[in-house]
């Protein structure tokens, strides 16, 4: 957006939307990521990030889901306020709310990964990616944060790992 690259004529003809992410693979062009994240692991990731056994995927995908319907929508005005909004126009209200209900939750998450390496289980696969990305910048938020222990266990794993270090965990901005 920055760079005006999403408002070009090209772009807009691969993406209505006029956002990111935007892939073309071959014909192909995907524009949602977690549509990207599916296609990208079934296409290269099968057996790995596209897990064979499809309980296991149904998890990961359930999960990218949630990060999209509940996570996003909860969190999106603490992460809007205090990232993308000059300190002058923030609304102090709204932040505080959707730090308590973002909170709440990722309790539900933190349950979850109780007794989970990973979302989907002991290995790293497509359910990670995309709420991988959001609990970054979670964390990566000048704010107090509730104790959730597994999600900060998962966390710490996720940063262990040299892709998503350096992919992931850019500046907010």
């Amino acid at each position: 957006l920055q760079h005006g690259v999403v408002n070009t004529p090209q772009y807009r003809a691969m993406n209505p939307n006029g956002l990111v992410p935007t892939v073309e693979d071959g014909s192909l062009v995907l524009w949602e990521s977690n549509a990207i994240v599916r296609y990208l692991a079934a296409k290269h990731g099968g057996g790995t990030l596209w897990p064979a056994d499809v309980d296991t995927r149904a998890l990961g995908d359930m999960w990218m889901d949630w990060m999209v319907s509940t996570f996003w929508p909860t969190f999106r005005a603490l992460f809007w306020n205090l990232v993308r909004t000059p300190p002058a126009e923030r609304n102090a209200k709204e932040t505080a709310e959707s730090l308590e209900k973002t909170g709440e939750i990722l309790t539900y998450l933190d349950t979850f990964l109780q007794d989970r390496k990973y979302i989907a289980g002991d290995t790293f696969s497509i359910g990670d990616i995309p709420m991988g990305c959001a609990i970054w910048r979670w964390f990566a938020l000048p704010i107090e944060r509730r104790a959730l222990p597994n999600v900060q266990r998962w966390f710490d794993l996720l940063n262990t790992r040299p892709a998503y270090a350096k992919v992931v965990m850019q500046p907010l901005s």
